[in-house]
């Protein structure tokens, strides 16, 4: 395919890698990472091949939320930097030719931030309205609580105002009424203010709750809220043509493709694939890969120039919230069977690695899926490695350890005193002394040098990201096999979802072919073809 036409949708076939400041590495020594210390790193990412970097929030918070509980949309928070600092990482990052995006946390702020502060003063604050007030909670209002373990309702009592104003999340973060046209405004300054200084997107954070207006007084005639959707992309393609909108949308797939826009595409650029990763970690729980390929072949294609966005792990639970009570139940039993690894009765708060007992062929079996499927693949930090997760920390943190580098109590993270780290990283056998990138950077058969591996694979190939999807008649659950083909040439992949050899027939010409992974011969003679055990092939042919 020619560059010209797949650099101009980067988004298609970009590797992105999500990141928290905080966590990533110590530049100044005090224990908690920080812009100085990321840009030192920068040249991991390029050794990687990464070239989109998602920041999670990092702006001034009093962190009572990891960062999603904001005071202040125009600053850095004075613990991970300055302004300067951040202009310095993006030109660097630019410089080694990355993209930057990073989360748009709208839906909410902090109670501390100074619009709430006021707005709670008085009814007659001018910024009373910014946010959702009610003399009662509504009857035809929201339902659902998003942290059950810690919030019993959606609504607050305000004592000093005397009435109940709305949080979808935690009651010190309430929501912003985006419906008001001076909220609306204010996001638009925040977008163009990041992106004047070097943003190329947005990771959009909690899309559906975004454009709720259930329970407005006036809700027969509010308009259409994805309204606002198309509003801020269009706003984004005037300040920067080819900036991006990421969109967490975990809803089924047809309700998922109106917020693409559907069949129009001027909504959100690309939306996360919550639907194929939940049945993904099914079919590892049974050994099968027919719940993915159920799931892919009902997926719906987006518009033209949007994009799925697929992943393994995410830095929130492990959600498996679009699954039966009694298929999550498979998956607990297999990967999380402990109280303390599973979080709010629907997912799992833990990492690939410990979950499938450290099995590295497993494991190399499920990224090689995640960068042969159709859709861009997104990386959480340490998943190059195989981190693991940190049980003794509350709730959802316990992925959010810092990044492990070297061996000893550091980590590589920080000189200080570990004590005063943002979170303690894992112990025993994915502890910093047995898990780190010092370690395995030049290990041919590590981890990490297989992600390097698939990562070159997988921009080398542009069919696997821009071309047709067709999933391959296997005649046995044990395999999943998929071809994607563009320009009149094709990429199959192949993955073995067991520990048993598979063998199937695929409807594939005969004849020498090698596998683009580990460069070895593959035969095919009237289309036979077996997998190793947890084995992933990928070989290229005419379509």
């Amino acid at each position: 395919m020619r560059l010209t036409k797949t650099s101009d949708l980067w988004w298609k076939n970009a590797v992105v890698y999500c990141l928290d400041v905080e966590t990533f590495q110590d530049g100044n020594g005090d224990g908690c990472g920080d812009f100085r210390g990321l840009t030192q790193r920068m040249d991991h990412f390029e050794r990687l091949g990464v070239t989109c970097l998602w920041l999670m929030p990092f702006l001034p918070s009093p962190d009572r939320d990891d960062g999603y509980d904001i005071t202040d949309y125009y600053s850095v928070d004075p613990r991970l930097g300055t302004l300067g600092d951040f202009v310095e990482f993006v030109r660097t990052a630019r410089d080694r030719g990355m993209r930057v995006i990073a989360d748009l946390v709208v839906n909410h702020t902090s109670d501390q931030h100074p619009w709430f502060q006021s707005a709670r003063e008085s009814r007659d604050s001018p910024y009373r309205d910014w946010y959702v007030w009610r003399d009662e909670p509504p009857e035809d209002g929201p339902e659902g609580v998003v942290f059950p373990d810690k919030e019993t309702s959606l609504w607050e009592y305000d004592e000093k105002t005397e009435q109940y104003y709305m949080h979808r999340f935690y009651k010190h973060q309430p929501d912003l009424d985006v419906a008001n046209p001076a909220v609306r405004d204010e996001m638009a300054r925040i977008m163009g203010f990041w992106l004047e200084l070097g943003l190329s997107g947005f990771r959009v954070d909690a899309v559906p709750f975004l454009l709720e207006t259930a329970g407005a007084l006036d809700a027969p005639d509010l308009p259409d809220p994805h309204d606002y959707l198309v509003d801020l992309r269009a706003f984004i393609a005037r300040r920067a043509s080819d900036a991006v909108l990421l969109g967490e949308v975990n809803l089924p797939y047809a309700d998922t493709m109106e917020y693409f826009g559907a069949g129009v595409g001027d909504q959100l650029t690309m939306c996360f694939d919550f639907v194929g990763m939940q049945k993904m970690y099914l079919g590892l729980a049974r050994g099968s890969a027919a719940p993915l390929v159920r799931a892919l072949t009902e997926r719906p294609n987006p518009p033209r120039d949007g994009h799925w966005a697929t992943f393994v792990r995410n830095h929130d639970e492990l959600t498996l919230d679009k699954l039966t009570d009694a298929e999550r139940a498979e998956v607990f039993a297999a990967f999380g069977p402990e109280p303390e690894m599973q979080l709010y009765d629907r997912g799992l708060r833990r990492r690939l690695p410990p979950m499938l007992n450290g099995d590295q062929r497993r494991v190399k079996m499920v990224y090689s899926l995640l960068f042969s499927l159709p859709g861009t693949p997104v990386l959480f930090y340490g998943e190059e490695i195989g981190m693991g997760e940190n049980l003794a920390i509350e709730g959802r943190e316990a992925v959010r350890t810092p990044m492990q580098w070297e061996p000893g109590a550091g980590a590589g993270f920080s000189d200080a005193d570990p004590s005063t780290f943002p979170a303690a990283p894992p112990t025993g056998p994915y502890s910093p002394s047995k898990i780190n990138v010092a370690t395995q950077r030049h290990d041919p058969d590590s981890l990490m040098s297989w992600i390097r591996l698939l990562i070159e694979c997988y921009r080398e190939h542009p069919e696997l990201a821009w071309g047709d999807f067709t999933p391959l008649p296997t005649d046995n659950d044990a395999l999943f096999a998929h071809t994607c083909t563009a320009d009149n040439a094709s990429i199959t992949a192949i993955h073995n979802f067991t520990d048993q050899e598979a063998t199937t027939t695929l409807p594939l010409p005969d004849g020498p072919h090698q596998d683009l992974l580990t460069q070895t011969p593959i035969t095919l003679t009237n289309g036979e073809l077996t997998v190793a055990p947890y084995g992933s092939l990928w070989f290229r042919h005419p379509a």
